[in-house]
């Protein structure tokens, strides 16, 4: 079972810049048709990276992450609502 950790004032902080919780982003990592990417640009002191999914709240989201205790926990470093370009890649369209 996949455990999920984040930092809660970061959390709030996210809500209100971005309109969405951690507990919703959490979602998307039980999205069947979710994409992970590494985030080379942001993972200069620890590898993180990037999932597009499907949220429980039907938003379609992009939440930064990284793994902890070899993958068994999932630390929520940020998430927003995905891109028109990013929304067409996960739908399989060609930009």
């Amino acid at each position: 079972m996949i455990k999920f950790e984040w930092d809660e004032p970061k959390a709030i902080a996210n809500l209100k810049k971005h309109q969405v919780s951690f507990e919703e982003a959490k979602s998307i990592f039980f999205d069947e048709f979710g994409v992970q990417f590494f985030d080379e640009e942001h993972s200069s002191d620890e590898e993180r990276f990037l999932m597009l999914g499907m949220s429980s709240g039907a938003k379609l989201l992009i939440v930064c992450h990284c793994e902890r205790e070899h993958g068994a926990v999932i630390r929520i470093i940020s998430a927003r609502k995905a891109t028109k370009r990013e929304s067409a890649f996960y739908r399989g369209e060609k930009p």
